[in-house]
């Protein structure tokens, strides 16, 4: 059975969204790529904008799927998850087409933050906070844990997009765990 068409918009949307950026993609590029027409694209989303959205909003629930399975894997162990999380990180970065997060990406694209995309991008880093501030919190750290932990999520997915990917998981693990330890 032939995989529905807005599925395969997603997945040509994720596909090239993520390796050339979300400006440089067409709607016709996407159109293209899945052998469909205008009618059923605008069918299924309205503007490019509403696409954009969808393949974030894919993008979230999986990170958000795999963070929460590393989490829970760790048994609320902060110190664990945070190594769990470089290693994934590590294994992320050396993967062929890495390009960095694609939320930092949309954000660099889409500088107005009242635009529907850089809701979906704040959406979600006030996400990733949260759960590093909830990971922490049992340590009795400060909340603002949870900001620095994301700045070095920011810096090492930029690190690995540079071509530092061992750099970008090990200055990770080292600096969340110098936090953590205080």
């Amino acid at each position: 059975m032939t995989e529905p068409v807005r599925e395969r918009l997603l997945a040509a949307a994720d596909e090239l969204f993520y390796a050339y950026g979300l400006r440089a993609v067409s709607a016709d590029k996407i159109i293209d790529r899945v052998g469909t027409t205008k009618v059923t694209f605008y069918r299924h989303f309205r503007t490019k904008d509403d696409l954009v959205v969808a393949y974030l909003e894919r993008r979230a629930a999986a990170e958000r799927a795999g963070v929460e399975a590393v989490i829970a894997a760790a048994g609320g162990n902060a110190e664990a998850a945070l190594r769990m999380m470089s290693e994934g990180l590590g294994q992320m970065a050396c993967a062929p087409g890495f390009r960095g997060c694609p939320f930092i990406n949309a954000a660099a694209e889409y500088p107005d933050a009242e635009s529907p995309v850089r809701r979906i991008v704040d959406s979600h880093r006030a996400w990733w906070k949260k759960s590093f501030e909830d990971l922490v919190a049992p340590l009795g750290l400060p909340a603002h844990t949870g900001d620095d932990l994301m700045v070095l999520r920011d810096g090492a997915m930029v690190a690995g997009y540079l071509g530092e990917a061992d750099v970008a998981a090990g200055s990770f693990l080292r600096a969340g765990l110098a936090l953590l330890n205080g």
